[in-house]
């Protein structure tokens, strides 16, 4: 391994493979360590449209395509007592934009590529501890994964930190990471073989289906298997742990009988895995930046897996974070000023989905549920939101990179209660008017800056682009 390099990435996943393929792309010297040796499961297959655009960035589209996943048309909800379907195709594209992917082989396929576009992708090496030269970050002590005499030192000129849930610089270092009052809710999966198809919705659909006290996924992938999954309230669920003798397959086997739709598809299917859980995973970091270092993907913020938006805001921070990366070392914008411009751009992309979740959450029409009631946002939480910022615009599946629809009206309008008759609280949430808000556009420049792709990523300066 190299003793310095010029940017460290912290994590192979989609986000440290994206921000090291797209810098590499840009002619930096790039290395990544990553503590687990691909290919490596991880949770998270439900894969959004806004990640094409990044991906034919780094290059590495067609490789995703020519994988053979299981194309992802849009959604099916059932939520309450209405139903209603999310088609991608109707976001004006009429090709396959996005897929159901199995964790362990899309990740890999991101990382090699990286190492293909030149980065040094070492796996089985974890970062131990940053080092500091005051606020600044310098450099990482690493250690070879069950090897602790196997260590070392490597200095960096920057260093994102894509280290996922872990969090190095936010949990070791910073401790600058805050769990939500809301979203305090426990997730447990499996994957089922022979399933039927869900007959509703767009081809290759992610289902939602809700449930009194929490709701139910249901995920396709190319490989025959259903990925089958529970989500609810941490207390809820401990209590029917505890009435269940302790058993967690106990409690989802309840869970799922009180789901019609998903029984039809598990009808003479077979449960060919164990069972996983995760909990306490929705939080945010107080920041996203500081002194030669920025936080990208899951190791800043993690919201909540109902609108499948994990990988996205991975990629799109990866994005951001390469941008600024490249300019501030490009000497065409100073470091403060790049932190600043991704600091504020990925907090309201974050922000909007924070509150659309919530949004979504409230409008089950059951709100007797101790579940969905405890998904509210607190008028405190939304005063810390900076709504008229954050929500000049709010994504319905396709996300950041295009201009979707709405604005802080509608959103206003919807937690006051105002309803237009429509059962998709997205559409709720999308039918005012269209605000353009992109990051791509000069007009919506933050301190002046904004994101440009062509004819090299980095940061415009919105003064420049008048001039011209």
């Amino acid at each position: 391994m190299r003793e310095s390099t010029q940017i460290l990435i912290i994590g192979g996943g989609p986000a440290g493979s994206t921000a090291a393929s797209l810098l590499a792309c840009e002619g930096f010297e790039v290395t990544l360590l990553e503590r687990d040796t691909f290919p490596r499961y991880h949770i998270g297959e439900s894969i959004l449209p806004s990640c094409r655009p990044i991906f034919e960035l780094t290059g590495v589209w067609d490789k995703v395509q020519a994988h053979g996943f299981q194309p992802k048309g849009g959604a099916y909800f059932q939520w309450g007592p209405e139903e209603w379907e999310v088609n991608f195709s109707d976001q004006g594209s009429d090709n396959v934009n996005a897929w159901q992917v199995v964790r362990s082989e899309f990740d890999q396929i991101l990382l090699d590529h990286a190492r293909e576009l030149g980065v040094e992708v070492i796996e089985g090496v974890g970062v131990r501890e940053i080092e500091f030269d005051g606020d600044r970050a310098v450099a990482a002590q690493w250690q070879e994964a069950g090897r602790p005499d196997v260590r070392g030192r490597i200095a960096f000129g920057h260093v994102i930190d894509c280290s996922g849930r872990g969090g190095v610089l936010a949990t070791r270092h910073l401790k600058n990471r805050r769990f939500h009052g809301v979203f305090r809710n426990v997730a447990t999966w499996a994957y089922w073989k022979n399933f039927k198809p869900l007959g509703k919705g767009p081809e290759g659909a992610i289902a939602i289906l809700s449930l009194p006290n929490g709701w139910i996924w249901g995920i396709p992938q190319h490989d025959g298997n259903l990925s089958v999954g529970l989500v609810t309230g941490r207390d809820l669920f401990n209590d029917s742990r505890a009435r269940l003798g302790g058993d967690i397959q106990a409690v989802y086997d309840e869970a799922l009988a009180q789901c019609p739709a998903i029984q039809d598809m598990l009808d003479g299917a077979e449960q060919v895995t164990g069972m996983k859980t995760e909990q306490d995973y929705s939080y945010v970091s107080d920041s996203f930046a500081g002194p030669g270092y920025l936080l990208s993907g899951d190791s800043a913020a993690f919201l909540d897996p109902l609108l499948s938006s994990g990988v996205h805001l991975a990629t799109y921070s990866a994005m951001l974070g390469a941008a600024s990366v490249s300019s501030v070392l490009r000497g065409e914008v100073e470091e403060e000023d790049a932190w600043r411009f991704y600091e504020t751009v990925y907090r309201h992309a974050y922000e909007r989905l924070l509150l659309l979740v919530s949004v979504f959450y409230e409008s089950y029409r059951g709100k007797e549920y101790h579940f969905y009631n405890a998904q509210r946002l607190t008028s405190d939480e939304r005063d810390n939101l900076h709504l008229q910022d954050a929500f000049d615009r709010i994504i319905t599946g396709i996300a950041d990179m295009d201009d979707a629809e709405n604005a802080y009206k509608a959103v206003r309008e919807h937690l006051q209660g105002a309803d237009s008759g429509d059962p998709n609280p997205l559409n709720n949430l999308n039918r005012v008017h269209e605000i353009k808000a992109s990051p791509l556009d000069p007009a919506n420049a933050v301190g002046g800056l904004y994101l440009v792709t062509r004819p090299r990523l980095g940061l415009g300066r919105a003064d420049a682009a008048k001039a011209s």
